[in-house]
């Protein structure tokens, strides 16, 4: 089947071509190798999920992954078939002839791209003699006790023997593409290099693995890149042979690539090479899109959150509902990677401004980090008990009030109201009221903590006194658990929770890309980044006032860590003075940004990897233009003209601020004539195809 695109022999620019002479598509394979194919572990799984449909499309019959074969991934998300292509199937069944086992099918997602998985169990005898081949060519030594890097080596061996077997059935073409994904996958890139295999090779890391592990150790990573002994740091770490492996795997391949813009300066001090492209991750936008429904579904989840602070907070709900904004923070438990240090710090400085302040806004924030527990909390599973038992009994008592309202109008009497309830139903009532009692605060956690006197989290919430008092207008809930729809305590889904919340709040000291604050933004949810992840760095670069549009960035790279924390209080504290109107336009606005983030745009910088590729391994069939990736010139969207801006410009110098004020300011928002011109602002720079005559762009003239 022929790709929906075709590339030219002969120039390739950096963007698609539509030629007469252009080498048909079915003259190239690609192949996407990565430990995460199938198989959830962290963010590269939504990566390359995410990605599948737009390569598919791109690529059609000719797009395969490469990944590990777990059996209940495939049993869940993978239909297993026939390889259709003679060259694959082949390849596999001299693999499979030597007693590895080697599975084929279509993973069930969108795009529903071909798989293909090796058995690492089966292929687990060969290790020594793969161990030593390793060591042979690279002079990396793999310890016997890392099972982690044990894997990596034989899907590493089993996906360069799978490339050679394959490659050798081919004299001229179809040449083939092979993208690997992290230091899991870089083995296979290593040993199809110094095989001299006639393959193109990408290798694109997502984060290095020495900057992961320096930042977690609370070391001012970024401003003394240049400062780090990198053999020692990795080998006090015990991770030397795995920073070998990922370093190798960026020196060997013909392109490297980061995934924003921040990372690929750490990759420049910590691997020592600079990235030839940098390739944003993105969304497939299509998933998300509600339209201008997305702000009907926020209130339909609020209402659901809604429900269940009914039930966590029961006797202690003295605060207004309507008034009540609920923030999050989500992600793996890294405690200071992820900032949740900074914003517990952060809220402790918001409970002390609203409460001096007098405001009447509540703000309930949400932990939902994932760490070990062994159940729910008893208190809070009675709470949610109550709120049923209360909801049941309001129910009754409404019922029989109906029908006695009900059979007093059809005689064409007005009930005497003092007598419609009876003592039964005082006695009901009183007893409801007398259950939602108690003499405790409402909990911090939802689940009993294994370990909670080591908590970070917990430990913290001790320090800074936030237990959820009556006077606090800040509370906290730790969900140390993904979410799901099938809980007893919150039944929603990840998705419909973001869409409830207001804020997502996301400080991180170490993010590569952030796809959080991602998500958030598709949904139409404003989110608070820094300018140390690649999204907060993207989001500065292509948006001209980040805040107006709900993207808030902390600067966590050129300012102490008091006066960062400082600057995430005000943004906080500026919410919480918005009001009902103001949100909502901000919502749309943030929602207008997900064409940025849509693979459809984003998938330019892979297209241009790809290219490049080709004409480093192959300079006699493919040329590339010297130009720099694909142009974002123009593909920035302005600070919007009307107000509210930013949550700074709703800052009024009294907390009391006049309503007509806000009436004036809403007057002068017009939610059409701001989203054509920022639909403008969207697609004109995004036009993928041929320049126009007399427009050829000269080196060094786009910039990524």
């Amino acid at each position: 089947m022929p790709l929906g695109r075709s590339l030219s022999m002969t120039s390739l620019n950096g963007l698609p071509q539509c030629e007469d002479e252009d080498l048909p598509v079915e003259d190239l394979l690609l192949f996407e190798v990565s430990w995460e194919v199938t198989n959830k572990v962290g963010g590269i799984y939504t990566v390359i999920q995410t990605k599948a449909k737009t390569t598919a499309d791109e690529w059609g019959e000719n797009y395969f992954l490469i990944g590990p074969y777990f059996e209940q991934n495939v049993k869940t998300q993978v239909e297993l078939s026939e390889p259709p292509n003679p060259a694959v199937k082949k390849a596999m069944d001299t693999m499979k002839s030597q007693g590895c086992q080697v599975f084929f099918g279509r993973w069930l997602i969108e795009g529903s791209p071909y798989v293909l998985l090796f058995d690492i169990g089966s292929a687990a005898w060969n290790l020594d003699k793969w161990k030593g081949e390793l060591w042979e060519v690279s002079n990396i030594g793999i310890p016997f006790h890392d099972q982690e890097a044990n894997d990596a080596v034989i899907f590493g061996s089993l996906t360069a023997w799978f490339l050679k077997e394959l490659s050798c059935q081919f004299d001229d073409k179809p040449n083939i593409i092979a993208h690997f994904h992290e230091w899991q996958a870089g083995v296979g890139l290593i040993l199809s290099r110094s095989q001299k295999l006639p393959v193109a090779t990408i290798f694109t890391t997502h984060a290095t693995l020495l900057g992961r592990y320096l930042c977690a150790a609370s070391i001012d990573f970024y401003n003394n890149l240049d400062q780090f002994d990198i053999d020692k740091e990795a080998g006090e770490r015990q991770i030397y042979h795995r920073y070998c492996m990922e370093r190798a795997s960026v020196h060997c391949a013909h392109v490297f690539t980061t995934v924003s813009q921040i990372t690929a300066t750490e990759a420049e001090h910590m691997l020592k090479k600079s990235p030839d492209v940098v390739t944003p991750n993105g969304l497939n936008i299509k998933k998300f899109s509600a339209m201008h429904e997305f702000q009907n579904l926020h209130s339909m989840y609020k209402a659901r959150i809604q429900e269940f602070i009914r039930g966590h907070f029961y006797g202690h709900l003295d605060f207004d509902l309507d008034k009540t904004l609920f923030f999050f923070i989500a992600g793996r438990y890294e405690f200071s990677n992820k900032g949740a240090d900074m914003f517990l710090e952060a809220l402790s400085r918001l409970n002390f401004l609203l409460r001096v302040h007098k405001t009447d806004v509540t703000v309930v924030v949400f932990f939902i980090m994932p760490a070990k527990t062994n159940n729910f909390n008893v208190e809070t599973l009675k709470g949610q008990a109550v709120r049923k038992q209360l909801w049941d009994t309001a129910q009754s008592v409404k019922e029989k009030f109906g029908r006695k309202l009900y059979n007093s109008l059809l005689k064409g009497e007005i009930p005497d109201l003092n007598k419609i309830l009876d003592r039964d139903d005082i006695s009901i009532m009183k007893r409801a009221i007398f259950t939602t009692q108690r003499h405790t605060l409402p909990p911090v956690t939802t689940h009993n903590m294994i370990d909670d006197s080591n908590d970070p989290i917990l430990n913290t919430i001790r320090r800074i006194g936030l237990f959820n008092n009556r006077t606090d207008r800040v509370k906290v809930i730790l969900h140390p658990e993904f979410l799901s729809s099938t809980s007893p305590l919150l039944p929603l889904d990840y998705e419909e929770f973001v869409r409830g919340c207001h804020l997502g709040v996301f400080p991180s000291y170490y993010e590569p890309w952030g796809y959080t604050p991602a998500e958030c933004t598709v949904m139409g949810i404003p989110s608070v980044t820094t300018n140390l992840s690649g999204f907060g760095c993207f989001m500065q670069e292509h948006v001209a006032d980040p805040a107006a549009y709900g993207i808030y960035i902390v600067d966590r790279r050129f300012r102490s860590p008091d006066e960062s924390c400082n600057q995430l209080t005000q943004f906080l504290y500026g919410f919480c003075q918005q009001n009902r109107r103001q949100r909502i336009i901000q919502r749309n606005r943030t929602e207008r940004l997900s064409d940025l983030l849509d693979w459809k745009y984003l998938g330019r910088y892979y297209m241009h990897a790809r290219h490049l590729a080709l004409s480093r391994t192959f300079p006699v069939k493919f040329e590339l233009e010297p130009s720099a990736p694909p142009k974002t010139e123009g593909f920035r969207y302005p600070r919007p003209s009307s107000v509210p801006p930013s949550p700074s410009a709703s800052q009024h110098s009294s907390p009391h601020h006049s309503e007509a004020e806000d009436e004036d300011e809403d007057e002068r928002y017009d939610e059409d004539e701001e989203a054509e011109r920022d639909r403008q602002n969207i697609k004109s720079p995004f036009s993928i195809g041929a320049l126009p005559q007399g427009k050829k762009k000269q080196h060094g003239e786009y910039r990524n």
